[in-house]
């Protein structure tokens, strides 16, 4: 149950998966029900192309998705706190013909063969499953199983050839004039004249064909069209056929109940006209959202032919699930940049923000991110969520300035040794989100910053505060806290005689001199996880350079 304090905040929340929430439960305010007055689960939709394997932009929207399903669940809750019903549909659109052979699969003269086949009936060119959209099927759901996601898979290929879509289908036939006069004015003029919402499947050839059609009979749903110059009437029934996309996401919508689905801003016009050909087949648009789409480290839009994208093993390599959740979870509808560099802000950001759940207030909790991604794959109601203040020993930032500093030949005990001069119990076994860390710490410094790395010379000036800071390190007790190194580090800087115009020069020469980096950690911290000795050999190294 959900208290009540809990559900007024999330009802006012000006986050926006709430947003998304409270718009969707003004279209039910007392409720989803079925025909019979009975209540009903709200349906939220995801869907997924199995010409590809899934990528970070599924995860996304699985995610966002997931989100605003579990905010929705606290505004609509019951008087009495239960949370609304839902579902979460992953759906695969698995009857769509292939139309270009991928150039990182096998069995590329396999595949070539099958082009324009439906993608559920080509031969798995991995030879594990039943079909090429049976393999990335099975991928989606290892995918979402994976990073916990609620969620219940359905492939276009079992509704179509099950009979699961026939009504619909006839639906189309019945409103077959009302969807051209849709679609028409949209197309070139050389593409109307071969436009069909409806693509029988050859029965020759097993391809599915790209002809006008005419309707013959739609309670029987058959139609009239011509196959390599012959006339055929075949049934659309039954696996028969499939439907032109933007024809397609609408009568997924009106079969399938679906209520809520987001999507990219490359789908903009396709959710206007398939929202105008839902309700001509008698349903309702579903309430959604479209986000932004992701750029390159140097704005541009992310090909697939390009290759200057992110992968989510990328992600996941260099940085942490929890760390991508909270990257995608901002500012949904502007334009993100995708690169490496983004991540080790990202860990720290969601760390932080995770940290400070329990001393917030209920109100000011339902706009923290690591809320809404520690409910995500929750199906209980604890407030605040189960995770909530928990926090790491060390920052992701200074985990790299130290495996930074130790260089690109760092192994996973090196660090584990020093983290116990800071961590008490340093173990992956005590510490296991720690561990992670550790992992994409060295991971990342060895292919990001350890080839780029580079101690400049100090200063004059700069030197001189390196001896008094090294003076100080040579009398102080070993065991000294992390906050009184940083005090002594700031008495130092703010010493008119080193000649510093403000604190942030000092901070900088040290980062430059001794790590290599234009950005670092509190160096009190550093100095304590790194040593007192260890930090005194750097400072010789720099003022080795002077």
């Amino acid at each position: 149950m959900f208290s009540p304090d809990l559900i007024t905040a999330a009802r006012s929340s000006k986050a926006w998966p709430f947003q998304e929430a409270q718009r969707l439960a003004k279209r039910f305010r007392n409720g989803k029900t079925g025909a019979d007055g009975s209540p009903e689960p709200v349906v939220f939709e995801t869907g997924y192309g199995p010409s590809g394997l899934p990528h970070i932009g599924t995860f996304q929207e699985v995610l966002r998705t997931t989100l605003v399903r579990r905010a929705y669940e606290i505004v609509a809750a019951a008087e009495d706190g239960t949370p609304a019903p839902t579902r979460l549909v992953a759906f695969s659109d698995d009857m769509d013909g292939l139309r270009k052979v991928p150039d990182n699969l096998p069995n590329q003269a396999l595949l070539t063969e099958n082009l324009g086949k439906p993608l559920s009936r080509i031969p798995d060119p991995f030879e594990k499953y039943e079909s090429f959209a049976h393999h990335n099927n099975a991928k989606l759901r290892e995918f979402l199983d994976q990073f916990g996601f609620d969620y219940e898979f359905i492939a276009a290929s079992d509704r179509y050839n099950s009979g699961g879509f026939d009504e619909a289908l006839k639906q189309v036939l019945r409103k077959y004039d009302d969807i051209q006069s849709i679609m028409l004015p949209t197309l070139r003029e050389e593409r109307r004249q071969t436009y069909s919402p409806v693509l029988p499947i050859s029965a020759k050839s097993g391809i599915v064909l790209q002809v006008p059609i005419a309707v013959i009979d739609a309670e029987a749903g058959i139609v009239r069209f011509e196959d390599e110059g012959e006339v055929i009437e075949q049934s659309i029934l039954g696996g028969q056929s499939k439907l032109q996309w933007k024809v397609d996401w609408a009568m997924r919508w009106y079969a399938l109940g679906v209520d809520y689905e987001m999507c990219g801003k490359d789908l903009t016009d396709s959710v206007t006209q398939s929202g105008k050909i839902v309700q001509v087949l008698g349903g309702k648009k579903p309430e959604g959202m479209i986000y932004e789409l992701f750029l390159d480290a140097n704005g541009e839009k992310i090909s697939k032919s390009k290759g200057n994208g992110l992968t989510i093993e990328e992600w996941l390599t260099y940085g942490s699930e929890e760390s991508l959740g909270h990257y995608l979870y901002a500012n949904p509808k502007s334009a993100k940049q995708l690169h490496v560099g983004v991540i080790p802000k990202a860990v720290d950001e969601y760390w932080q923000f995770r940290a400070a759940i329990p001393g917030q207030p209920v109100e000011k909790q339902l706009g923290n991110p690591a809320w809404h991604l520690l409910r995500a794959a929750s199906h209980d109601q604890v407030q605040p969520p189960h995770g909530a203040g928990d926090s790491l020993p060390v920052t992701f930032g200074l985990l790299l300035n130290l495996v930074g500093v130790l260089g690109a030949g760092a192994t996973d005990e090196q660090v584990w040794s020093y983290l116990g001069n800071y961590v008490e119990n340093a173990s992956a076994e005590s510490h296991p989100d720690l561990a992670r860390l550790v992992a994409a710490a060295l991971a990342y410094n060895r292919d990001f910053v350890a080839p780029t790395l580079s101690r400049r010379a100090p200063a004059a000036n700069e030197a001189e505060a390196l001896r008094a800071l090294d003076a100080y390190l040579a009398e102080v007790d070993p065991a000294t806290s992390a906050e009184d190194l940083q005090t002594q580090v700031y008495e130092i800087g703010k010493q008119e005689q080193y000649g510093f115009e403000n604190l942030r020069d000092w901070f900088k020469a040290l980062y430059e001199t001794l790590l290599g980096s234009a950005q670092g950690p509190r160096m009190g911290s550093f100095i304590a996880l790194y040593g007192v000795e260890n930090s005194r050999k750097l400072i010789a190294e720099a003022l080795a350079r002077a």
